[in-house]
């Protein structure tokens, strides 16, 4: 249960819950994503939605339509959304030297902190791993 514990989303989690040929991991992101619906406790940043939108447009088999991919990224853009700011960049860079990540999961892992949630639900990362105070869960580790 995550009430009063904002989580942030990763991209993969929204890209499975939106990719039919994701007949494994799809019902778990749904599950993870009508949770934080139900409580209110989702997180995600600029990076993510511009990523969502880039895969199922255009990895996805077959593509999602642009303006279903716009009309989902303008539905998560409801919840707190982290804007990517030069600030938020440069906590990044010194994360990703401090706990020897990609320059990338260190701009997620610092969105998450920016915006105080206390988990990050990816499966980019060490499921089980606490980085800058914010716990990593994959939600995806029995589906593998």
């Amino acid at each position: 249960m995550t009430a009063g514990r904002r989580t942030f989303v990763d991209t993969n989690v929204l890209v499975y819950a939106h990719d039919a040929s994701e007949t494994k991991k799809q019902p778990i992101a749904r599950a993870v994503l009508e949770e934080l619906w139900a409580d209110r406790s989702g997180v995600v940043s600029t990076q993510v939605l511009q990523e969502f939108y880039v895969v199922a447009t255009r990895k996805f088999e077959p593509p999602m339509r642009r303006s279903e991919a716009r009309e989902i990224v303008t539905l998560y853009a409801t919840w707190s959304v982290v804007q990517i700011d030069v600030g938020l960049i440069l906590d990044a860079a010194a994360l990703e030297e401090r706990a020897q990540v990609s320059f990338w999961d260190a701009l997620i892992v610092e969105a998450a902190r920016r915006a105080g949630a206390v988990r990050l639900v990816s499966e980019d990362f060490q499921a089980g791993r606490r980085i800058a105070g914010v716990e990593i869960e994959n939600p995806f580790d029995a589906a593998r």
